[in-house]
């Protein structure tokens, strides 16, 4: 064995071989099949009437259909709020009463 040189022997190289090829996969489905920016959500601001306050939780119907829950709520049904939540999402918080 020379100095300075490494030799690696049959089942080290399937090992790395095995290797590469996992973490290539891992990169591929992580930046195509699931992005991360799907993560991501834009957050929309909208402005809504309550329409059911229950025990401290409202809700809300949304322009994307998707009714949305709003904890610790201390409005009445009938009032008008802004909220904001996130595209697609089923809660939402008050940003102004």
């Amino acid at each position: 064995m020379v100095l300075g040189k490494m030799q690696l022997g049959s089942s080290q190289k399937t090992t790395l071989v095995f290797l590469c090829a996992f973490v290539t996969a891992g990169i591929v489905l992580s930046t195509m099949v699931f992005p991360f920016w799907n993560l991501i959500r834009e957050d929309v601001f909208e402005e809504v009437t309550i329409l059911n306050n229950d025990n401290g939780v409202c809700y809300v119907e949304t322009k994307d259909d998707i009714p949305k829950i709003i904890e610790d709520c201390l409005l009445n049904s009938g009032d008008v709020v802004t909220i904001k939540y996130g595209e697609g999402l089923a809660w939402a918080t008050v940003v102004s009463p």
